[in-house]
């Protein structure tokens, strides 16, 4: 099952898509739901600082999986940051890569923009990164 929506380039929208993505994805233990949900808002985040633009959040869901894609039309593509401790951001995508069994971004063949997107297995057994369902 897919959901998409489009949501307008404010601060106000990084909550609604919270929202929006809890309610996509069903019934899930709560751990796999408080990671897909802090995932897309600091994707939902980076697209209302960076890109300044509308953004658009996907919702996939499968019997395994939930993946997750914000997609904008602002320039630059992302890049994984590590930051020094003195800086207070800059730490988005790290969380994403933490919480997500897989992450990526996806550049259109034309035009301007990019979709990060992340994928978090849902079935009962997580990773050796210590999430369990």
């Amino acid at each position: 099952m897919t959901q998409r929506r489009t949501f307008s380039g404010t601060a106000a929208s990084v909550r609604e898509a919270r929202r929006f993505v809890r309610d996509a994805i069903g019934s899930v233990p709560e751990s796999i739901g408080e990671a897909v949900a802090i995932a897309a808002s600091e994707l939902a985040t980076n697209s209302v600082r960076h890109a300044g633009t509308d953004f658009t959040v996907e919702v996939e869901r499968t019997a395994e999986w939930v993946r997750i894609g914000v997609r904008d039309t602002g320039g630059g593509v992302p890049t994984l940051r590590l930051p020094p401790s003195s800086e207070p951001t800059g730490r988005g995508l790290l969380l994403v890569r933490e919480l997500a069994d897989d992450w990526g971004v996806d550049e259109p063949d034309e035009g301007p923009g990019k979709c990060v997107w992340f994928a978090i297995r849902v079935t009962s057994q997580r990773d050796e990164k210590g999430v369990s369902a």
